[in-house]
């Protein structure tokens, strides 16, 4: 399972064999997880365990770095 970022006590990553569904990151934070969809738009999938604060946070990571997290996406799937 790659990582892609650690930010803020945030990991972002996905699995290896997740390259037949869209593109994609998890997040994990302590025993919180997510999974927030990259396209066709940024929209979270699930965000379990995490505070509404923690949420914001994230989404604004992703945000910020959806340009990385696709460029390595598509690297690690092509």
């Amino acid at each position: 399972m790659p990582t892609i970022l650690f930010l803020l006590g945030y990991r972002f990553f996905f699995y290896s064999n997740e390259g037949q569904e869209p593109p994609h990151i998890h997040v994990t934070k302590g025993d919180a997880a997510g999974k927030i969809w990259l396209t066709p738009e940024i929209d979270i999938a699930y965000m379990h365990g995490f505070n509404s604060k923690e949420i914001n946070q994230v989404q604004g990571i992703v945000t910020e770095n959806a340009g990385l997290f696709k460029l390595k996406w598509n690297e690690y799937f092509s």
